[in-house]
C-alpha cells in the first residue's frame, strides 16, 4: 500500500494533517517581517579608537597598524577596512558568512586587549561592537520644526526627547541627529591678564576640572544610621563660574571672571542642515538587521505623533525613506504571487474544461504555499523580494504535480472506470514520474542554498523556500489530490480520441523529428552553438539599480574647506537642481552625523526626494537631468545614487609604496574619465590639507626646560580645548555641558598670535616661537587602508551601464595594465560580490546537474536514460540568452535565478516524456509508438504548466506595476527559456531518447557478443 492509496482509505488523518499545516503557515505568515531584500552583508565587527587632536598619519603609525596586525590573526576574517581622520580610527572587520558574530566580537576584543599596553596611554578606551544595524544606511530621515525653540533648544530636544522616543521603539538599531548645534560653556581667556599670573589656558582648564567635581566618599555610620558621603563642588549656572576661584601652578588663586570671559553658548559647528533652503535640524534612524522596516517605521511614526500631541507647534517632516520602496516591492511580489496562482487555475480550467478538476488543481496552491510560511518564520526569514519571488516563480511547478495526477485520473475515468479505480491506477501509474520531478527540483535548488559570501545570503532564503514548497507540493499530490479526486471526479465521460488542431500539428512535427533524427539533432546543436556565441555578448552585473523614489547627491570640496564654504556650495547645488521635473524636495546636510569631526565638514549630501511614481519620469532620467544642471556648479565633485547596488563602480588600489600608489591613482582616475560614460568620478588620493606645524628645536627647548609633550598639550588646549574626557562639566538637571577653555577666536585665526602662545619652562613662561619653528605645512586629512595596506578608492556613477562591462573596461585601462609591482587592484564592493556570485553559481549549477543525474539513476535504475532527460538543459538556455540580448538585459542575480528555475522546469518536463515512454514500452508498444503516445499524453500537462508560468511572468517582463527592476530580468529569462525548453522537451527529448536507446542496445549486443566469444 502506498501513500496515495492509503490517503484514499484513511481521509481523516490526511485532512487533519493539512489543517494543522495550514494553521501553522498562517501563524508563521503573521510573524514574518517585510523587507526589500535580505540583509546583504557579512558578519561585521567595528572598532573605534579616539585620541583627540592626533593627526591621521600619526594615528596610522601608533594605533591603526598595531591594531590591524593583531586583528589579522582572527579566525574567519575576510577583510579589514580602516578609515583614519583627525583624532579617530575606525576599523571594520568583515568575517566569512559561517563565522559566528558573537564569537568574532569576543575574539576582536581579545586581540585589542593583547596590545593595549602598546597603544598611546591617553588613547580613549577602544569601542568594539558588532554591527547590528541593517546595511544601506538610515532607512528614514526626518526634519523637524518648532518656532518656539531656538536652534540649541531644538537640537537638545532631538538629542533628548526624540532620541528617547525613537530608541524605545523595538528593533530600532541606531539614531543620529543631522544638523543643529551642541550647547557648550565657553571660557575665553584673556591672554594678557593670564600672563601676569604666569599661567596658560592649559593650567586653567586642568584646574577647573579638579575643582568642578561631584565625588563620592564612601559611607559612614552616624547615630546608628548608615549615610553616604559626597564631595560637591559644582556650580548650577554658567554665570556662577565667574566667582569661582581657580588654583594656579605657583599656588596662587584667581577669580575665573578676572582672567576670562564666560559664555553659555554653543560649540564650534561641525554639521549643518537645510530643508528647501531653510535652516533645519533633523535625525536619521537605522533599523536592526533582519527586522521588518515597515513595522518599525509605523511604530516610529506613532511615537512622533505622540510627541507632536505633547508639544503643540512641533511638526515632523519625512525627508527620505526606503519604506515606501520596500512596501512597493512587497505588494508587487504579492500581486505577482496572486496573479500567477489565478492564471494557473485559469489555465487548468481552459485545458481540462472540468471545474471539478480545476478545484483539485487549485487546492494544491494554498496547501503547498501556506505551510511554507511556517518554515520561513522558523528559519527567521522575511517576506522579501527573494522569498516571494521564489514562491511566485514555483507556482506553476507547485500545481504541476496535481495537474499531472488530475489529468491522468480524468483520462482513466473517460475509459469507463469508477472514480476510485481511476484514481488508484492513475496515481500509481505516474508515481515514479511525480517522485522523480520533485526529487530533481529539490536537488537543483538545494545546492544554491549552500552558496557562500554575500550571494549565499540571497540564495539561502531562495533555495530553502523553494525546496520546502516543492516538498509540500509532493505531499499534496500524494495525499490530498487522490483524496479529492475520489470525491470530486465523476464517471460518465466518454473517451475522446479526437486530437485538437494544435496537438495534431505538434504530433506531426514530433513524427518528422523522429523520422529525421540527424536533422533534428543538427538543429539542437545549432541552438547550443548559438547559446555559446551569445553568452559573451551579454553584459554582467550583480543587482540592477532600482527606482527608489529619491536619490542622494554627494558633494566633496577640497581638503581644508570650512563648513560655511561647504554649505554655500551645497546651497548653490540645491538651487541648480530645484525646478527639475520630478523633484519634490531637497534636504541638505553637511558633516557626518555619526562622526562629527572637523575634518569631515568638507562633505555634504543633498537628499533629493521625487514626486510619486506616476507623476514623474523614471529615476534614471531625473538623475541625468540633475547631472547636467550640476555641471554649472564649480568648486566641488558630485556623485549621485540612491544607495543601492548596481549604481556605482568601485576600484580599490592598494600597496605599500605610498608615492607609487598615489601616482597610479592619479593615472587611473584620468583614464576613467576618458571612458566617457562614467560620471561623478571621485578618488580618495591626495586628500591633503594645510596645517600649522610646530617643530621644536631640541637644543633651545632643552635649555629652557620645555618638553614636546608640553608644547603639544598647550597648543591643543589653547586652540581647540582639552579632550572631552578631560573637560570640566556643568551639571544641569538632565545633562552635562562641557566647559571648554580656549583662546579668543581671533587669536586662533592669526599665525603670529599662535606662534606667541606661551608654555611653561624651568624659569617661567616661554613663547613657543622661542623654542620651536612655526610654519604652514600640509599633511593627509584622512587615510584609508585595506587589508593592512594603504589604499585609494576610486568610484564612478555607472549611469545605467552594466557593472561587468565597466569592470572589463577598467581592467583594460593602460594605467591598470602598467601598474607598478607594489600596487595592485583589489576586488571589492559589487565587483567582489559579482565575482562571488558567478563562481558560486557555476559550482551550484554543476553540483545540481550531478545530483539530478544521481537521483535519476536511482529512480530509473539506468545509467543512460538520465542523460536523455538532462540533454534538454543546455538546449534551454539559448532562449533565455536571446531574450536577454533582445531586451538589453544583463546576466545578473535575478536572471541567474531564472536560469536555475529553467533547470528545474526543463528536467521536470523531460521526465514526464521519458517516464511515460518507458511505461508504454513496458506495456508492449514499440519504441516509436511509445514515444508518440507519450508526446500525445504528456503534451497537455507540459503546455499547461508552461502557459501558466509565461502568463504570470508577462506583466513583470513588460515592466508593469511597481518598480520591477529586480523582477524583470528574471521574468525575461524564464519566458525566453520556457519557449525554447518546452519545444526541446517535446521535440528533442524523444529524438535523443532513440539515440540513447540505440547506444544502450549496441552496448548490450557488444557485451553479449563478447560473452559468446569468451564461452
Amino acid at each position: 500500500m502506498n501513500l496515495a492509496t492509503w490517503s484514499i482509505r484513511n481521509p481523516i488523518p490526511s485532512i487533519l494533517l493539512f489543517i494543522l499545516l495550514t494553521i501553522a503557515g498562517l501563524r508563521g505568515f503573521n510573524q514574518l517581517g517585510v523587507q526589500d531584500l535580505p540583509d546583504l552583508d557579512l558578519p561585521t565587527v567595528k572598532v573605534d579608537l579616539r585620541l583627540s587632536g592626533m593627526a591621521p598619519s600619526q594615528l596610522e603609525t601608533e594605533v591603526a597598524r598595531k591594531v590591524e596586525d593583531s586583528m589579522a590573526k582572527l579566525q574567519g576574517l575576510k577583510h579589514l577596512s580602516t578609515h583614519i581622520t583627525e583624532g579617530n580610527v575606525s576599523i571594520t572587520a568583515t568575517f566569512r558568512l559561517e563565522r559566528d558574530l558573537s564569537d568574532a566580537l569576543a575574539d576582536a576584543k581579545d586581540a585589542i586587549d593583547r596590545i593595549r599596553n602598546d597603544l598611546p596611554a591617553d588613547l580613549e578606551e577602544p569601542k568594539v561592537s558588532k554591527v547590528t544595524v541593517g546595511p544601506g544606511g538610515p532607512f528614514v530621515t526626518y526634519a523637524l520644526k518648532d518656532d518656539r525653540m531656538d536652534e540649541e533648544a531644538l537640537s537638545w530636544f532631538i538629542d533628548d526627547s526624540v532620541a528617547k522616543a525613537v530608541l524605545s521603539v523595538p528593533d530600532v538599531g541606531d539614531f543620529a541627529r543631522v544638523g543643529g548645534v551642541q550647547r557648550e560653556v565657553r571660557v575665553t581667556i584673556d591672554r594678557a591678564r593670564l600672563a601676569t599670573f604666569g599661567a596658560t589656558a592649559l593650567d586653567v582648564s586642568r584646574a577647573l576640572k579638579l575643582i568642578e567635581q561631584d565625588a563620592s566618599g564612601g559611607r559612614v555610620r552616624i547615630g546608628g544610621a548608615e549615610l553616604g558621603v559626597r564631595t560637591i563642588a559644582t556650580v548650577s549656572t554658567a554665570a556662577d563660574l565667574n566667582q569661582l576661584r581657580v588654583l594656579l601652578p605657583d599656588g596662587r588663586s584667581v577669580r575665573l571672571g578676572d582672567i576670562a570671559t564666560i559664555e553659555d553658548g554653543i560649540a564650534d559647528r561641525t554639521q549643518a542642515a537645510t530643508l528647501d533652503g531653510r535652516m533645519a535640524a533633523g535625525f536619521q534612524i537605522w533599523r536592526t538587521k533582519g527586522f521588518d522596516e515597515t513595522r518599525i517605521a509605523a511604530h516610529v511614526e506613532q511615537a512622533l505623533e505622540r510627541l507632536e500631541a505633547q508639544h503643540p507647534g512641533l511638526t515632523f517632516q519625512l525627508v527620505s525613506s526606503t519604506v515606501e520602496h520596500t512596501q512597493e516591492q512587497y505588494e508587487g511580489s504579492m500581486h505577482m504571487l496572486y496573479e500567477g496562482a489565478m492564471l494557473a487555475v485559469l489555465v487548468i480550467l481552459l485545458f481540462l474544461r472540468n471545474w471539478r478538476a480545476t478545484i483539485i488543481g487549485a487546492a494544491a496552491l494554498p496547501l503547498s504555499i501556506i505551510p511554507a510560511f511556517a518554515y520561513m518564520a522558523r528559519a527567521d526569514y522575511t517576506l522579501n523580494t527573494i522569498t516571494l519571488l521564489a514562491l511566485a516563480v514555483v507556482v506553476g511547478i507547485l500545481v504541476d504535480d496535481a495537474i499531472v495526477e488530475v489529468e491522468n485520473v480524468i483520462r482513466h475515468v473517460r475509459d469507463g472506470k469508477t472514480a476510485r479505480e481511476a484514481t488508484a491506477e492513475a496515481v500509481n501509474e505516474i508515481a515514479l514520474a511525480v517522485l522523480a520531478t520533485t526529487s530533481t527540483l529539490v536537488v537543483v535548488f538545494l545546492p544554491t542554498a549552500f552558496m557562500g559570501g554575500v550571494p549565499g545570503l540571497v540564495f539561502k532564503q531562495f533555495g530553502w523556500t523553494i525546496v520546502v514548497a516543492v516538498l509540500l507540493s509532493l505531499m499534496v499530490a500524494r495525499i490530498m489530490t487522490p483524496l479529492m479526486a475520489v470525491w470530486l471526479i465523476k464517471p460518465g465521460h466518454q473517451h475522446d480520441d479526437s486530437e485538437g488542431r494544435l496537438l495534431h500539428g505538434y504530433l506531426n512535427i514530433a513524427k518528422w523529428c523522429l523520422n529525421h533524427r540527424g536533422a533534428a539533432v543538427a538543429a539542437g546543436g545549432l541552438i547550443v552553438a548559438a547559446s555559446v556565441a551569445i553568452f559573451p555578448l551579454l553584459p554582467t552585473g550583480f543587482i540592477p539599480p532600482g527606482d527608489r523614489g529619491y536619490t542622494t547627491i554627494s558633494l566633496e570640496l577640497p581638503s581644508g574647506s570650512s563648513l560655511a564654504q561647504t554649505m554655500a556650495v551645497a546651497e548653490e547645488a540645491r538651487r541648480a537642481v530645484t525646478g527639475t521635473r520630478g523633484v519634490k524636495s531637497i534636504f541638505v546636510s553637511a558633516g557626518d552625523p555619526a562622526n562629527p569631526e572637523a575634518g569631515e565638514v568638507r562633505r555634504a549630501s543633498l537628499v533629493t526626494t521625487f514626486a510619486p511614481r506616476g507623476e514623474r519620469p523614471k529615476q534614471r532620467e531625473i538623475e541625468s537631468t540633475i547631472r547636467e544642471r550640476l555641471q554649472r556648479v564649480p568648486g566641488a565633485r558630485f556623485s549621485l545614487g540612491g544607495g543601492g547596488s548596481g549604481e556605482k563602480i568601485e576600484l580599490i588600489l592598494s600597496g605599500s609604496d605610498n608615492s607609487a600608489l598615489a601616482a597610479t591613482a592619479r593615472k587611473v582616475e584620468h583614464d576613467l574619465h576618458a571612458l566617457g560614460y562614467l560620471n561623478g568620478i571621485t578618488s580618495t588620493a591626495n586628500l591633503e590639507r594645510q596645517e600649522v606645524v610646530f617643530r621644536p628645536d631640541a637644543d633651545r627647548a632643552a635649555e629652557r626646560g620645555v618638553t614636546t609633550s608640553a608644547i603639544g598639550q598647550t597648543v591643543r588646549v589653547a586652540l581647540s580645548g582639552d579632550r572631552s574626557s578631560a573637560l570640566a562639566k556643568l551639571n544641569l538637571d538632565n545633562r552635562q555641558v562641557n566647559i571648554r577653555v580656549a583662546q579668543p577666536a581671533l587669536d586662533r585665526y592669526d599665525l603670529s598670535a599662535i606662534a606667541s602662545l606661551q608654555v611653561h619652562g624651568k624659569q617661567g613662561l616661554v613663547p613657543l616661537e622661542s623654542v620651536a619653528d612655526v610654519a604652514i605645512g600640509s599633511s593627509l586629512s584622512e587615510i584609508n587602508r585595506y587589508d593592512r595596506e594603504r589604499q585609494v578608492t576610486l568610484t564612478g556613477d555607472l549611469s545605467g551601464h552594466a557593472l561587468g562591462d565597466a569592470l572589463k573596461d577598467a581592467q583594460n585601462l593602460p594605467s591598470i595594465k602598467a601598474m607598478p609591482a607594489s600596487v595592485h587592484l583589489e576586488e571589492s564592493g559589487d565587483a567582489e560580490t559579482q565575482a562571488e556570485l558567478f563562481a558560486g553559481m557555476k559550482g551550484a549549477m554543476g553540483l545540481g546537474v550531478l545530483l539530478v543525474y544521481a537521483v535519476l539513476v536511482l529512480l530509473f535504475k539506468s545509467w543512460f536514460q538520465p542523460i536523455t532527460i538532462l540533454s534538454a538543459v543546455p538546449l534551454s538556455v539559448g532562449g533565455a540568452f536571446i531574450a536577454l540580448l533582445l531586451t538589453h538585459g544583463e546576466l545578473n542575480l535575478p536572471s541567474l535565478i531564472g536560469l536555475v528555475m529553467l533547470m528545474g522546469i526543463v528536467t521536470k518536463n523531460s521526465i514526464l516524456v521519458v517516464d511515460f515512454t518507458i511505461v508504454g514500452i513496458n506495456r508492449g508498444l514499440s519504441r516509436h509508438e511509445a514515444l508518440i503516445d507519450a508526446c500525445r499524453k504528456r503534451a497537455q500537462p507540459i503546455m499547461m504548466t508552461t502557459t501558466a508560468m509565461i502568463c504570470g511572468m508577462a506583466p513583470l517582463a513588460l515592466g508593469f506595476g511597481a518598480d520591477a527592476s529586480f523582477r524583470q530580468p528574471m521574468a525575461i529569462t524564464v519566458i525566453g527559456g520556457l519557449l525554447t525548453s518546452t519545444a526541446m522537451s517535446l521535440l528533442m527529448v524523444p529524438v535523443i531518447f532513440t539515440y540513447i536507446g540505440d547506444f544502450e542496445a549496441w552496448l548490450t549486443r557488444d557485451r553479449v557478443r563478447k560473452e559468446d566469444l569468451h564461452i
